[in-house]
């Protein structure tokens, strides 16, 4: 791992009219040609995305969206892509020039503030035509910070860096604990890591690398093996392990072999506590109990990976649900940035650990299922419970182990 990976950076959406210099800004704040710039209306077509560091903040990552005033079939569906971010963001800044403010822009603020999202209003282009004081009076008034700049002459690109330090949630780089919180400080962690067809090429996947590295920075030792090592790797260690980790693919065998006092949960599930509201997510769980033939079933990954061979999302998990439910179940997918506005078709909505998106555009895709009234989970959850396991990979967590229980009850 050479840089912060995307999902624990600080996302910073760049929203507003077409041609009004969203681009320039971003090249400007990141002193780089990132987006191409041009006087044609409409040149950012999909967002553009730009990681960074923003010191003294630390690791951000810039989103230049297309103009939201786009016109056309062609447009909406670049709208439709920008309003995704919307959903992902943790700071807006909402490009404009003097003059020009009105219902959208209006509306991006009130999108955002919604959201519970700090923003920024970038005036740009002062020096083609300066901000009026009764304008500048106007657009204070919404209590938002105002900066006014020219990303063409560089004149307030640093008041803008400064507005985003300034309005950056003070928690944002807290450190929340993967797992490091359930191993005490010189104690082992087994992790399991099957090496199958989809591992990636030379090295192991997102949420394997970053539990590493927080059992490291939390001062605890990190047991790497494959689930057909995994018993000589118990036998090899003067005391169990603190806890066991491991492919949720695995869970079966795992669970066979890491004797009963041992806790054990898996990497899926450690996202959905890192990620999203575990808590949640174990209550959509128990909508498995009650799906019936032909109810459709949401399954949504957030990377864009080519499925192969036995893919857990589209092969293992519809398998498992089928065969618990006793009935044929209709499985929809979908990737990336693609998740439904309309979500009233579905039993149940199935979503990975959201590794490659962060926090904001999980808890966001979890309050629009509530929302709808659509329970949602998890694949780690989903491989627990369809195996008749699921007590035994909550129990690390005691709260979202009670939330399980009380529901039963």
């Amino acid at each position: 791992m050479q840089s912060t990976p995307k999902a624990l950076r600080l996302h910073i959406g760049l929203f507003g009219r077409r041609n009004v210099g969203k681009s320039s800004l971003l090249n400007a704040l990141t002193r780089q040609q990132v987006s191409i710039v041009s006087e044609v209306a409409g040149t950012t077509t999909d967002p553009v995305e730009k990681p960074m560091e923003l010191l003294p903040l630390g690791p951000v990552l810039f989103v230049d969206t297309a103009g939201v005033d786009d016109e056309g079939a062609l447009g909406e569906l670049r709208m439709q892509r920008t309003r995704a971010v919307l959903d992902r963001v943790d700071l807006g800044v909402v490009v404009t020039e003097a003059g020009a403010w009105g219902s959208f822009e209006d509306g991006l603020v009130t999108e955002l503030t919604r959201r519970k999202v700090p923003v920024v209003i970038a005036v740009n282009k002062v020096d083609e035509r300066p901000l009026a004081e009764d304008e500048r009076a106007c657009l204070q008034r919404a209590g938002h910070a105002l900066v006014t700049l020219s990303a063409l002459t560089g004149e307030g690109v640093g008041d803008v860096r400064e507005a985003l330090l300034r309005l950056a949630p003070a928690d944002h780089f807290d450190s929340r604990r993967i797992v490091a919180d359930l191993v005490p400080p010189g104690d082992v962690a087994v992790l399991v890591i099957p090496i199958d067809k989809e591992a990636p090429k030379g090295r192991i996947i997102l949420p394997q690398v970053m539990a590493i590295r927080d059992l490291l920075d939390g001062g605890s030792l990190a047991l790497v093996t494959q689930d057909r090592d995994l018993k000589r790797a118990l036998a090899g260690l003067a005391q169990p392990p603190a806890l066991v980790v491991t492919d949720s693919q695995a869970f079966l065998k795992v669970a066979a072999d890491v004797p009963p006092g041992v806790p054990m949960t898996s990497f899926s599930i450690l996202m959905a506590r890192f990620q999203g509201d575990l808590a949640e997510q174990v209550r959509g769980t128990l909508a498995i109990e009650h799906l019936a033939g032909g109810d459709r079933v949401l399954i949504a990954e957030t990377c864009t990976h080519h499925p192969i061979g036995d893919d857990i999302g589209r092969v293992k998990i519809p398998r498992w649900l089928s065969q618990y439910a006793g009935a044929k179940l209709d499985f929809t997918h979908v990737q990336g940035r693609d998740f439904p506005a309309d979500l009233s078709p579905y039993r149940l909505v199935v979503h990975c650990g959201n590794c490659t998106g962060n926090r904001r555009e999980m808890l966001s895709r979890i309050h629009r299922c509530r929302e709808a009234g659509v329970p949602i989970t998890n694949y780690g959850l989903t491989i627990a419970y369809s195996l008749g396991i699921f007590e035994r990979a909550l129990a690390p967590f005691p709260s979202a182990l009670e939330v399980y229980l009380a529901a039963r009850a």
